[in-house]
């Protein structure tokens, strides 16, 4: 019978992977579970401040509604002019 040996020398291209994986478990492993840390960006804090903005608006929105279906709420037409004249000369 014919034995064949390999020659365990020359065999590492064979799992390239192997050697990626043992480096990445290497590196989980000395860093440990650390603490996780989330940062909120001065955008977000500001879109949150704005989303509180909109539901001001909004209930302000409602609540004039309201007013002027029960005829409670009357504009002064002369006033209302001024006011947008004055917004769109800006």
């Amino acid at each position: 019978m014919l034995k064949l040996k390999i020659n365990p020398f020359n065999n590492s291209g064979i799992n390239p992977y192997k050697k990626q994986a043992e480096k990445y478990e290497k590196t989980a492993q000395t860093r440990g579970m650390g603490n996780d840390k989330v940062e909120i960006s001065t955008a977000a804090k500001e879109m949150q401040q704005s989303s509180q903005l909109i539901i001001e608006r909004q209930a302000k929105v409602e609540e004039l509604k309201q007013k002027v279906e029960s005829g409670e709420y009357k504009a002064d037409p002369k006033e209302t002019a001024k006011a947008m004249l004055k917004f769109f000369r800006k």
